[in-house]
């Protein structure tokens, strides 16, 4: 069986030199995988596409590798590299050292990292005639260096590797796998695992879930807190929410990659950053989603009708809204909207159109403070246009006007409330405390607003009103207000 090599000469003398290092390419050299890489780029661009690559597997792995390598593209400046095995590489070859790359991605792929990595002297990789892992990644380069070499993996399939090499040098392999590394062949270094567990609750964001408290609201506007009967089914959406939640995330993440990865502060997400493989993290958000739509189902029928609601819109989003213009930002609120949704049916609170409307306008408003961001670092960078959203440069005072105007129509909104049906309700008790939420929602939009356009806001308004002070205390007097107003504390 013979592999492709590319600029390799026709015999190896290694006399008195070191053993060619020979480095992995998937989860060696680089923190993910070329192959799985190729298909989340072909089914993005072409989601249809999913049908063709599901035929190319039965077609044979050789077969699914020489497709997706011709059909994709891949830019390989843009993927996670291992910091460490690459500068250990670049040492080795000051030294004198020779360095192969030997991959199971495709030659084609593979040839594509020629000028990423000057150092390699030589690719070997599958071609037509087999596909280069395990076993006969081992005999092909027992039979290419008979004096022997030096093999950097990180996957189970190098051990058949590992057996014939003289050294062995594990990257981020699992401790099963480095124990059966050092069964057949001498482990001189071992670059350590990432801390999958530690990656993986980070890109579930469990700070996100503080937007989820937004379920007791209704509770909260309906008198309805009190009742020790709704402590559970509020406790039970709200896990419900940010289970599920978690888990569209990771879906986002895997969808966003490229676009990720040439953001400022989303490359360091630990898909994109190469700290959390795929299919763990898949895995990993499966069992969340699962979690969330049992909860869901046990806080009642109605909720886990509403949790569905949220997913779909979430996903929608994610595949589509989020490159539409101004739809995106209301996509935004109602996803917000639908969080107060869930938590009126877990309490069944009756429902307040008052508040719904007021929370599409303020959160739709805070959804363009983050566009607004977006494009003033993109302007800042002399950029055009914002990857994986469909907003220009052109577009910024467009973005402005519409989340400022969206602010104060809910300031509007929240006026009319308490001019037409906050006196009514029974649980308030001294409404004209009331009086002092809508100018102090105002102020609590405008200083955002006034933030986001000197360019000191986060990419998240909502995490940077809850870290700011002035914020705060705002919302601290807001809470203060409805509280006598609730208690009738004379004015």
């Amino acid at each position: 069986m013979q592999f492709h090599e590319v600029d390799a000469p026709q015999a190896e003398t290694l006399s008195d030199q070191a053993p060619p290092l020979v480095l992995d390419l998937d989860g060696t050299l680089l923190r993910t995988d070329s192959l799985i890489e190729q298909a989340l780029a072909y089914i993005r661009y072409n989601p249809l596409g999913i049908l063709t690559l599901i035929a190319w597997v039965f077609s044979g792995r050789v077969a699914l590798k020489e497709r997706l390598a011709a059909a994709v593209d891949l830019d390989p400046r843009t993927l996670p590299l291992n910091e460490d095995v690459v500068a250990y590489a670049e040492q080795e070859s000051a030294k004198g050292r020779k360095v192969v790359l030997a991959t199971a991605a495709h030659q084609q792929t593979a040839h594509l990292f020629k000028d990423q990595f000057p150092f390699i002297s030589e690719i070997l990789a599958t071609s037509s005639s087999g596909n280069l892992k395990g076993k006969a990644k081992g005999e092909t380069l027992a039979k290419r260096f008979p004096q022997g070499f030096d093999y950097a993996g990180d996957s189970p399939a190098d051990v058949a590797v590992w057996k014939h090499a003289q050294n062995a040098i594990t990257v981020g392999a699992s401790s099963s796998t480095v124990r059966k590394a050092k069964k057949v062949s001498n482990v001189v270094k071992e670059f350590p695992r990432p801390k999958v567990l530690k990656a993986f609750i980070k890109c579930l964001r469990p700070h996100q879930w503080a937007k989820n408290i937004l379920v007791a609201v209704p509770a909260v506007l309906s008198g309805r807190i009190t009742d020790p009967s709704t402590i559970l089914p509020l406790v039970m959406t709200f896990f419900a929410l940010s289970l599920t939640a978690s888990a569209t995330y990771v879906f986002n993440d895997i969808w966003d990659l490229q676009d990720d990865r040439q953001h400022w502060t989303k490359k360091r997400r630990p898909f994109a950053s190469g700290t959390l493989s795929l299919p763990v993290g898949v895995a990993g958000a499966f069992v969340c989603f699962a979690a969330g739509l049992t909860l869901a189902l046990l806080a009642g029928p109605e909720v886990l009708q509403w949790v569905l609601i949220y997913v779909v819109v979430t996903l929608t989003y994610s595949l589509w809204l989020k490159r539409k213009v101004i739809l995106d930002a209301l996509a935004l609120g109602s996803l917000f909207t639908l969080r107060l949704v869930a938590g009126m049916v877990a309490v069944a609170a009756v429902p307040s159109p008052w508040l719904f409307v007021f929370s599409m306008f303020i959160f739709t408003s805070l959804a363009f403070a983050k566009r607004h961001t977006e494009i003033a670092r993109v302007i800042d960078k002399g950029g055009f246009w914002i990857n994986g959203r469909g907003y220009r440069a052109s577009d910024l005072p467009l973005v402005l006007a519409a989340g400022v105007a969206s602010s104060i129509a809910a300031v509007l909104v929240m006026t009319l409330y308490i001019i037409e049906d906050a006196h009514k309700q029974i649980f308030i008790k001294n409404g004209d405390w009331l009086w002092f939420l809508p100018p102090l929602v105002f102020l609590i939009a405008s200083r955002i607003w006034i933030f986001c356009q000197r360019g000191e806001l986060d990419d998240d308004p909502v995490f940077f009103a809850v870290k700011d002070r002035v914020c705060m205390a705002y919302a601290g007097l807001t809470a203060v207000c409805f509280g006598l107003a609730w208690f009738g504390v004379p004015l």
